[in-house]
């Protein structure tokens, strides 16, 4: 076993990906679906994995059917079982009035969805690698995802299982040239019209100055769900005492309370009530809220959000007025 596959194993172990028995493995061609296939094969009776592959045609590029035959030929020389689809997602765009990249992306998962039930398998595996990881959180954040972009990508998120999130993807064309295994490339990758193709442009220079940018972000983001997870057990730990949710309210014991103790309970009862707010509101709620909780004897309204004292003084009301029509 080479070094890289021992690293992926010991990855895959340390996390505790809890993957076992039938996967199927979507494989594009490309270099990242191809290495996760030959890696998966290689350690397949390591993890205890039966391996199915499925390979979907977009009817996007007139490249589609040399890849799909790509991929007939990898399987065959792996000895392993090959689902195909066509999917017709200039129609699925079309229909639904949605883009290209969102169309394909619907009618794939809903495909392997069925094929995954329809072969037993308990989840499909796809090529996510760290450089995907840093892409998707610098678009969140930019779109102003706040400290939920701040998040590792989950390697397993109900059926899909991402092997390689601790993979960079030059690392694994490395591997796949020390294998001496060709793979697939899709020269849409270089097309400018997609939100994340840019963003690759972009990090390319700034990962010539900064080599392990990545990796340095993946160990932040751990640090941030690991703090996010400690901030919001605390929160639960005070409902019934401090705050409850009522009748489509929140009620605040009338005590101290800092701005980012009220942030992180707002957020949370918000959610809870189905309402979530943005992280920017409650910026502003919050200050306004910490006063009120100890000044305030009569109702006071912030925007659309409505503050009511309880009788007798020992609790605050919080109601979120739906906005004017």
């Amino acid at each position: 076993m080479q070094r890289f596959e021992t690293d992926l194993l010991g990855q895959i172990q340390r996390r505790g990906d809890g993957v076992t028995g039938r996967v199927l493995v979507a494989c594009s061609g490309g270099g990242d679906s191809v290495a996760l296939l030959l890696l998966l094969w290689t350690l397949r009776k390591s993890l205890g994995l039966e391996l199915t592959v499925a390979h979907v045609d977009h009817g996007l590029r007139p490249e589609s059917e040399a890849d799909a035959e790509f991929v007939r030929q990898l399987c065959r020389s792996l000895d392993l079982d090959l689902a195909e689809a066509s999917l017709g997602v200039k129609a699925h765009a079309a229909d639904r009035g949605i883009g290209l990249e969102m169309a394909a992306r619907e009618l794939r998962w809903d495909w392997l969805r069925q094929e995954a039930a329809g072969t037993g398998a308990t989840a499909v595996a796809t090529g996510h690698t760290l450089d995907d990881h840093t892409e998707t959180v610098l678009i969140r954040l930019a779109r102003g995802g706040g400290l939920g972009s701040l998040r590792p990508l989950a390697p397993r998120q109900d059926l899909r299982w991402s092997p390689l999130v601790e993979c960079r993807r030059a690392a694994l064309r490395d591997y796949l040239r020390a294998r001496d295994v060709p793979w697939r490339e899709d020269p849409t990758n270089e097309d400018p019209f997609t939100t994340r193709n840019r963003w690759r442009r972009l990090l390319e220079a700034i990962r010539s100055e900064a080599p392990e940018l990545d990796r340095h972000l993946f160990e932040t983001h751990r640090q941030a769900e690991e703090a996010q997870a400690l901030a919001q057990r605390l929160v639960a730990s005070w409902e019934g005492t401090r705050w409850s949710i009522g009748d489509g309210e929140v009620i605040f014991s009338v005590e101290s309370w800092t701005e980012p103790e009220l942030r992180w309970v707002l957020e949370a009862a918000f959610r809870a009530l189905g309402r979530p707010v943005e992280a920017a509101l409650l910026r502003g709620l919050a200050p306004w809220l910490a006063d009120r909780a100890r000044t305030t004897r009569r109702p006071a309204s912030w925007g659309n959000f409505v503050l009511h004292p309880e009788p007798g003084g020992r609790y605050l009301h919080l109601r979120q007025s739906p906005p004017p029509s």
